[in-house]
């Protein structure tokens, strides 16, 4: 399938701060793209350079066709939506009135505007909103108002910056539920989050930058058998064993009286591990099993200190 958007080499610095070094990624129809890092790894300036906000000091962004900002910067945001990370909105305009104006700024024709607006409102559950102002919204109705505002030129290629940071969880749900159609749809997404569970609901495709620099890119099984462990045992044991009992046994986690303990393959490696605890004298009184996260990964690739 032809790539709608290709970027290769993508460099930006702040004076001697280095924001993003190298990054390059794919897009294709139909593709939800997960761009995730921890905070200050470069995603939102990443998401610049692609929408044409921030002008790389070196690299490049290819639209399908050979169309580039360079060659063309009408035709190239004409093809681009972005939902930002803070809100981009005229408060004391009517909902409405807000998604005709940035279809305007693309050139709509009137009659074009008003029924790309009429269409863009219903879809993200805004249609009984539409007179009202933003100032009287929720942060999740302001959201899907951002969602509507970078849909009414028709995009082929969205570009989304955090965009369930402090939704409540139904505006949440209802904005995966416009995502997902807009995938069908044969758009392409570019998501950056925090959240991991959102990125495992949506992406087909995982890129984690740290640094400014990509750390990891491919599918999530491609990214789940870079851990040296894909699965877990959690044991529920009896009494306080001696800590002793326990060295040796790979990967070993304990809270309390559970064991967490990190394998290869439940089916395989299960029964030895049982009879491991068996020897030591730690006596079983529970068992179940677990398969790793994309947060597990995120932390193997990235680190757990702390970012600021």
């Amino acid at each position: 399938m032809q790539e709608l958007l290709v970027a290769r080499g993508l460099r930006k610095a702040y004076g001697s701060r280095v924001a993003v070094q190298e990054v390059s990624l794919a897009l294709r129809p139909g593709e939800v793209l997960g761009l995730l890092g921890p905070n200050g790894a470069g995603k939102s300036t990443t998401v610049g350079i692609i929408s044409g906000l921030t002008v790389p000091d070196a690299g490049s962004v290819t639209l399908s066709g050979g169309v580039t900002l360079a060659s063309d910067p009408t035709a190239y945001k004409r093809r681009i939506g972005l939902v930002p990370q803070d809100f981009a909105l005229y408060e004391d305009l009517p909902a409405r009135m807000n998604v005709e104006l940035f279809g305007a700024l693309y050139g709509l024709a009137p009659d074009v505007l008003k029924r790309r607006a009429a269409e863009v409102l219903a879809m993200v559950g805004l249609a009984d909103r539409a007179r009202d102002k933003p100032a009287t919204f929720s942060g999740g109705m302001k959201r899907r108002l951002n969602i509507a505002c970078a849909l009414v030129h028709d995009p082929d290629i969205l570009l989304l910056d955090e965009p369930t940071a402090g939704v409540d969880p139904h505006s949440r749900n209802a904005i995966f539920d416009n995502l997902e159609a807009l995938k069908r749809a044969g758009k392409a997404l570019v998501y950056t989050t925090h959240y991991m569970e959102e990125a495992e609901r949506l992406a087909d495709h995982l890129v984690i930058v740290d640094h400014g620099r990509v750390v990891a890119s491919g599918t999530q099984a491609q990214l789940f058998a870079q851990l040296p462990a894909a699965q877990r045992l959690q044991v529920e044991i009896d009494g306080e064993p001696d800590e002793a009992a326990l060295q040796g046994l790979p990967g070993v986690t304990r809270s309390g009286q559970r064991l967490e303990i990190a394998v290869a393959d439940v089916g395989r490696d299960t029964a030895a591990l049982l009879a491991a605890l068996a020897q030591r004298g730690v006596a079983v009184r529970g068992l179940a099993t677990a398969r790793a996260t994309l947060e597990d990964v995120f932390l193997a690739l990235t680190g757990r200190q702390l970012r600021d």
